[in-house]
């Protein structure tokens, strides 16, 4: 079983829907349009989803021996830190997939998207159709589709497992077991982490059973 080290130690603060395959875009929108649904999801000031504040931001020390740039993601506390330079990660308040749809594991980001385009998987449809059926053909970018502003695919080897680090329209689900397998950001948050992650760098999903829960 994947286990996680107590590597965190909380420091002074600073300041996620579902699975998705591929899809062919019909539209995709230009710089100005991205920029214009950017300013939307960061508008508000440092908190206007009224968050605890346990989930915002925050840096904080991390142990010897992490490689900056991995990934790291708790499932009990909801934490996911992105290790950095110097000794130091960043950590925010995601949600994860409820249930056993949460898939524990160690990953590699091959791909990134801003303003992604997504499409339930057949598991999803078959699963609630009630829910996910509307959306066979694919949902257009905007801050209403399920992965929201930002996107990390996550893959075994050359496979895509359709598990995604990702933004979401629905952020007071952050801290929740929420989504159909997928780790939830913030979309602002997700937009201040995404230019910071290198395409081949680790996400490592813990277990439940396997998290040390970080005391902030």
């Amino acid at each position: 079983m994947l286990t996680r080290r107590h590597f965190i130690r909380t420091t002074t603060a600073l300041f996620s829907a579902a699975a998705a395959t591929p899809v062919m875009a019909s539209t995709w929108p230009d710089t100005a349009q991205k920029a214009a649904w950017d300013a939307e999801v960061e508008a508000g000031g440092p908190n206007p989803w009224g968050l605890h504040a346990r989930y915002l931001p925050q840096r904080v020390t991390a142990n010897a021996g992490l490689v900056p740039g991995d990934i790291h993601v708790d499932a009990v506390a909801r934490y996911l830190y992105h290790i950095e330079e110097g000794g130091t990660a960043m950590r925010y308040g995601v949600a994860i997939g409820r249930g056993d749809l949460y898939e524990p594991g160690t990953y590699t980001i091959k791909r990134k998207a801003e303003w992604p385009h997504w499409t339930p998987t057949r598991n999803m449809i078959e699963r609630e159709p009630e829910i996910y059926a509307q959306y066979e053909d694919g949902m257009e970018p905007g801050p209403r589709n399920a992965l929201g502003s930002r996107a990390l695919y996550l893959y075994l080897g050359d496979r895509d497992t359709y598990l995604r680090i990702h933004g979401t329209p629905f952020p007071t689900s952050i801290g929740s077991r929420a989504s159909s397998g997928c780790v939830r950001m913030v979309m602002a948050h997700i937009n201040e982490l995404y230019p910071r992650v290198q395409i081949g760098a680790t996400a490592y999903l813990y277990s439940p059973e396997g998290s040390v829960t970080a005391i902030s």
